[in-house]
């Protein structure tokens, strides 16, 4: 059968993929099966199943297509799907399969695209999809420079966000720097017409509406610890609550979150446009946005003021540089006055801290030192691996070498390849010392994980604020690096509202210094941890009914 007697155009539309697939492969002879046609079969295979033996049979499709093709201008939609549907193969593999693939999983398609970088140069869609590889193998240097290239070209604003994001692993710029970037953001947002939306509400009421929009209300998602707290605990005569979701999901989490306010709704399927007109009707005093630069973020509905008063909280720990968000919400230890410049929000300050976690529903039990049975410390951090730069392990591994026998666990919540940390640590001499757990689907069992940590060790610049939590809960204390703006000193700000500031290091020889003189003297560490154990839960890092006060105090406050 000859493929031009085929309509696979027509088929292609009526969604009639398995069909396709037959054809190709049963009608059609191997010397008829063009690049095209395998391209086409591979795009079939991911439309009709998302399961690991249907992405590895695309995978194979888009690699027979992509060198089948002599042409080198059609190489573009093979590259793209071989590297994008790698990519699904590899998250789910670590996802669902507790599965950590490494380096040389991607070393066909790291070979096309050394082939092939012309290509790559001025092209969004494949730069988009080798930004996805560089991150997954922690190539910084190329993740940094594709990132930048996106932002150049990206019509749009996910670009500029995620190069702003990313930055915040590294140490290279300045908060001036973070400032001048962001506000490249202003520039990409599309601004409609006021004669398109409803009139912006203009009256105050006596309750004050207040609205949260975030793609992470949902399963176990850190930032619902930190929501819950506010809005599980607040005065219905003050305050109604709606909640806009920008996600499909309908879980126990957003089941539980309907109970404690008046409205919720799912947003992820409308427009731009069509949600800033409800929101506009819904009459809303105070919108608060839980993403800034982060994954799923709609930042162009503020730039079109949903409501008077706009509100940067939790999710991102920097500034947007949004011309239309009037406030960023932080703590007293976070961001001094004489930096305030360096936001383009107006500072709220919080006077203790300015998240608080709602904990977890199941008793704390006081966890023995693993020391006392290992015979050897054991230090651990279940941060993001992206937050592991090269600074990072360079003073992990001087800590690891001046305690003697001492282990490193690392875990991660991200699908990440393995090889680069690994040749990191290597090149200090103390792979052996360092212990990589896999992925837990299962939440309760990566909490146990802490139970394996004597002293957990904080990421810098970008510290962990939910694995700082999880870990003080677990009664396991962390070492944190002092930074200069509002996501480098998160770990400074929780460990001040413990009344640990012997815990918070000023620079890298102070940090060595702190993890090393707690791991010399055991008694002091167990002290500590059970002071943890007995007091945390009575700090503001964990005192929702406070924190709540606080919270809508200020938010009072910016109304009146």
């Amino acid at each position: 059968m000859s493929n031009q007697t085929v309509n696979f155009q027509s088929l292609f539309k009526e969604k009639k993929y398995s069909t396709i697939i037959s054809i190709i492969e049963n009608k059609i002879t191997e010397d008829q099966k063009t690049s095209s046609l395998l391209n086409l079969k591979g795009v079939c295979r991911m439309m009709l199943s998302n399961s690991t033996e249907s992405i590895k049979l695309a995978i194979d499709d888009f690699s027979k297509s992509y060198y089948k093709e002599t042409d080198k201008n059609k190489l573009e939609d093979p590259i793209k799907n071989l590297i994008n549907a790698s990519v699904i193969l590899f998250d789910n593999e670590f996802r669902k399969n507790e599965n950590l693939l490494d380096n040389n999983f991607f070393e066909e398609i790291i070979s096309i695209y050394k082939e092939n970088k012309s290509l790559f140069e001025n092209n969004l869609h494949l730069l988009r999809a080798i930004f996805k590889v560089f991150k997954r193998s922690s190539d910084i240097k190329n993740v940094m420079k594709y990132l930048e290239k996106i932002a150049q070209l990206d019509p749009h604003e996910d670009g500029i966000a995620s190069y702003n994001l990313f930055n915040n692993y590294l140490n290279d710029w300045s908060q001036s720097d973070f400032l001048s970037n962001a506000k490249k953001i202003n520039a990409k947002l599309f601004k409609y017409s006021p004669k398109e939306l409803v009139d912006l509400k203009t009256k105050k009421n006596r309750i004050i509406n207040l609205g949260f929009i975030s793609s992470d209300i949902r399963s176990n998602h850190s930032v619902t610890y930190f929501l819950r707290s506010v809005i599980s605990v607040y005065d219905n005569e003050k305050f109604k609550i709606q909640l806009y979701h920008n996600h499909n999901k309908d879980d126990d989490t957003t089941r539980e979150f309907e109970k404690y306010v008046s409205k919720t709704l799912h947003i992820d399927k409308l427009s731009d446009k069509e949600v800033i007109n409800i929101i506009r009707k819904n009459e809303i005093d105070i919108i608060i946005d839980l993403n800034g630069f982060s994954g799923n973020h709609r930042l162009n509905l503020f730039k079109n003021r949903l409501a008077p008063i706009q509100i940067l909280w939790c999710g991102y720990t920097n500034t947007t540089g949004l011309d239309e968000m009037d406030y960023l919400i932080v703590d007293k230890n976070q961001i001094n006055p004489s930096e305030e410049m360096f936001y383009s929000e107006k500072i709220i300050y919080l006077p203790n801290i300015w998240n608080c976690h709602s904990g977890y529903n199941f008793k704390r039990s006081e966890n023995e030192m693993p020391s006392k049975k290992n015979e050897f410390i054991t230090f651990g951090s279940f941060n993001n691996f992206l937050k592991i730069n090269d600074e990072v392990i360079e003073v992990w591994a001087s800590i690891l070498k001046e305690v003697e026998n001492s282990r490193l666990v690392l875990k991660t919540s991200t699908a990440i390849s393995l090889e680069t940390y690994k040749r990191k640590f290597e090149k200090y001499g103390v792979l052996n010392s360092v212990i990589f757990l896999n992925f837990s689907k299962n939440f309760n069992d990566h909490l146990n994980k802490y139970k394996l940590i004597d002293i957990s060790l904080d990421t810098f610049p970008w510290n962990g604020v939910t694995t700082t939590y999880e870990s003080i809960w677990m009664n396991v204390p962390v070492i944190v690096m002092d930074g200069n703006n509002f996501s480098s000193r998160c770990g400074s700000s929780i460990n001040k509202n413990l009344n640990l500031t012997d815990l918070i290091a000023s620079n890298k020889m102070d940090y060595i210094n702190k993890a090393v003189s707690l791991a010399q003297n055991p008694q002091m560490l167990m002290d500590l941890r059970k002071d943890l154990f007995k007091n945390a839960l009575k700090t503001p890092l964990f005192d929702k009914t406070s924190f709540s006060n606080e919270f809508f105090s200020s938010l009072e406050k910016i109304y009146n």
